[in-house]
């Protein structure tokens, strides 16, 4: 007589697979942390530079607010890791332009000293977007500080309790999954309060998700957020 062994359920992979994450200015949620760098990109052109400066932390929606004002100035968009002298011709001849990343090596300042000089000429405008502000850089090119420094500066910071529980709803959204009122809560007070906390946490439970096959459940946050962030 053979006995009888129940079937295994299959385990669900996660796979990293890309995330709709939608860039239109009816998707940008605004609150005291970001309003002032909303009514800068917002004010364009009436800018009061050629350059103007978005610095914010990580995840904070910088590539969100410079793609709201690239689809109103018609922008073109380069990381700055992609400058190089021999672009620059071609980048300052169009009427608006966002760097994004300029913080992050490497930079070549030459190129962007020049690409600068170039587009004030032309009476074009740069956004530039960073984490920090030039002064920490590393810049080696004394006149490119000086330049960057002068130019106006749209600066986010930590999202408010608010914001961050909004955040945390239309991130899931974006992930098309359903989350109690319940749930966000508890995420919201328990969590590292940042805007890159908030994507490394949906990301965490959108894949354990999957994983389990199950919905998202507050008893799941509670311990993705315990392994995430032990010390909150």
């Amino acid at each position: 007589m053979s006995s009888f062994e129940p079937p295994v359920k299959p385990r669900q992979l996660a796979f990293d697979l890309p995330v709709d994450a939608r860039h239109g200015v009816e998707d940008f949620l605004v609150g005291p942390s970001n309003e002032q760098a909303y009514g800068l990109i917002e004010s364009w052109p009436g800018w009061p530079a050629s350059w103007l400066r978005l610095v914010g932390p990580e995840g904070a929606g910088k590539t969100h607010l410079a793609a709201i004002w690239a689809a109103r100035a018609h922008a073109w968009t380069l990381p700055a890791a992609e400058l190089d002298e021999a672009k620059v011709p071609h980048l300052a001849s169009g009427g608006a332009l966002v760097i994004e990343d300029c913080d992050r090596a490497p930079l070549d300042e030459p190129a962007l000293f020049h690409l600068l000089n170039a587009t004030k000429a032309r009476g074009a405008s740069v956004l530039l977007t960073a984490r920090t502000e030039p002064g920490q850089w590393g810049l080696k090119v004394p006149d490119l500080l000086s330049r960057l420094r002068l130019a106006p500066q749209a600066e986010i910071a930590p999202p408010d309790d608010a914001l961050l529980r909004a955040l945390l709803v239309k991130l899931f959204v974006d992930r098309q999954l359903i989350v109690d009122t319940g749930t966000i809560e508890a995420l919201a007070l328990r969590m590292e309060r940042s805007f890159a906390a908030a994507r490394d946490l949906v990301d965490a439970l959108d894949k354990l998700s999957l994983e389990r096959g199950r919905r998202v459940t507050r008893a799941m946050a509670t311990e993705v957020v315990a392994s995430l962030f032990p010390d909150e």
